[in-house]
């Protein structure tokens, strides 16, 4: 993985001079289409929507731009910052999509997490001089984006750089800040994202991963990148990653809620319910590693030695995304999509009949963590996390699809769900 340091020249003639420039086409392969192993995210987009269906409806404005896939939500990556990826495979012809639109989707996914620390991760393979946007377009999409959404983004990772998108970048060096040049980083091959995010969070195209093997193939031995690492067997005191019947089980007292869950909990309710940002901010992986290992290893951990709120907050998302089935579970996952249809008035009646139908371990868990997140949002005027900012951070944590990733339309419906449960937690849980 290489980063490459952007500089602002501040060359305004050179800036006049980007709108004029012509590139000839570098990358004008036309490619197959994308038809085996694919998710159910891909194969969905081509049917007929029903009411199960997690994506816009037909009329909706932006369903030209949603059925694509283009841009999707991947949860937290190893820093506890939210992973927005773009397709360029998924992007059709020119003329079939309206790049106007496109890019308001695009600010209408970063808009939620704007106010957070997060990474957008842009796989580039299958960008062809079909499907190629203009070089006017891409300038004005970055200058569109103004310090709002460059101030938090901490990395921009671009898998399967080519000569063209380095020459682009260098192009367009006069409008690019050093500040934000330093962001982007060249990812070769896809296991060198395990650095930054689990690849299996990530739907990764199939065209994407094909291409990943043909450039491996194409290396000497002596070469090779590192593969992917080998899923490891769990270790007989494993707490992330392990279904919560089974850490229950293990639990002395047989408590439904995890040690994990109580640890944070209990710290952040001591040590940050003031701290403004809590839960919007990254921590360094390394520690967060390091405290996920000692978990797992059986040791105890001792959060207020540590005195890092932030670290404990990314603990408490790290281990609530890694739950081998999300906390509200795939079954309920259709009805919390498709929750908006619920009249106002029986919203109350049906949240409560859907979480009281968890397993005991999930509500329990699930009623410590919203009575908590309810101490949270009560001094939202000095933490600024208001339910609403809450539901952002933990409706991507408390549920997703089988695939793992989320397109917009579905992401939004479920944060909605977790903003009136922090709303109506008083009466959902009496």
């Amino acid at each position: 993985m290489s980063s490459e340091l952007l500089v602002d020249v501040g060359d305004d003639s050179a800036t006049a001079q980007l709108g004029q420039l012509k590139l000839t086409t570098i990358e004008d392969q036309q490619w197959p289409a994308d038809e085996s192993y694919l998710s159910k995210s891909e194969t969905d987009v081509s049917q007929q929507f029903d009411a199960s269906s997690p994506h816009l409806p037909w009329d909706h404005p932006f369903y030209d731009i949603a059925r694509h896939q283009i841009i999707e939500v991947a949860g937290d990556d190893n820093f506890g910052r939210k992973v927005i990826v773009f397709n360029a495979c998924r992007m059709p012809p020119q003329h079939q999509l309206d790049h106007h639109k496109l890019l308001m989707y695009l600010k209408g996914t970063l808009d939620q997490y704007v106010e957070s620390d997060y990474t957008l991760i842009y796989f580039h393979h299958g960008l062809t001089s079909e499907n190629k946007p203009s070089l006017s377009w891409v300038r004005d999409a970055y200058r569109e984006f103004d310090r709002k959404y460059k101030k938090n983004i901490k990395a921009l990772y671009i898998v399967h750089p080519t000569m063209f998108i380095k020459t682009l970048l260098i192009l367009f060096k006069p409008i690019i800040s050093f500040k934000f040049g330093r962001k982007i980083n060249y990812v070769s091959y896809l296991s060198e994202l395990e650095d930054v995010v689990k690849c299996d969070q990530l739907v990764i195209p199939s065209r994407v991963r094909e291409y990943d093997n043909k450039l491996r193939a194409s290396l000497k031995p002596t070469t090779q990148p590192p593969m992917s690492p080998p899923h490891s067997p769990p270790l007989p005191s494993q707490v992330f990653g392990v279904p919560l019947t089974l850490l229950r089980q293990r639990d002395p007292d047989g408590d439904p809620v995890p040690v994990v869950m109580r640890d944070t909990v209990g710290f952040l309710s001591e040590q940050g319910l003031e701290i403004e940002g809590i839960f919007r901010r990254s921590a360094n992986v390394t520690l967060v590693k390091e405290v996920q290992l000692r978990y797992n290893s059986g040791a105890t951990v001792n959060l207020r030695e540590m005195e890092d709120v932030h670290l404990a907050a990314v603990i408490l998302k790290t281990f609530l995304r890694e739950l081998p089935e999300p906390l509200l579970t795939y079954q309920l996952y259709n009805d919390i999509v498709n929750f908006a249809s619920v009249s106002s008035e029986s919203q109350v009646t049906v949240m409560k009949t859907l979480v009281e139908s968890l397993p005991e371990e999930n509500y329990a868990s699930l009623r410590y963590l919203i009575t908590f997140l309810a101490q949270v949002s009560a001094n939202s005027e000095v933490n600024k996390m208001t339910n609403s900012n809450l539901a952002v951070v933990f409706g991507p944590n408390l549920l997703w699809g089988r695939d793992n990733a989320m397109s917009l339309s579905a992401i939004g419906p479920i944060n909605n769900f977790t903003r009136t449960l922090l709303d109506q937690q008083h009466l959902v849980f009496a």
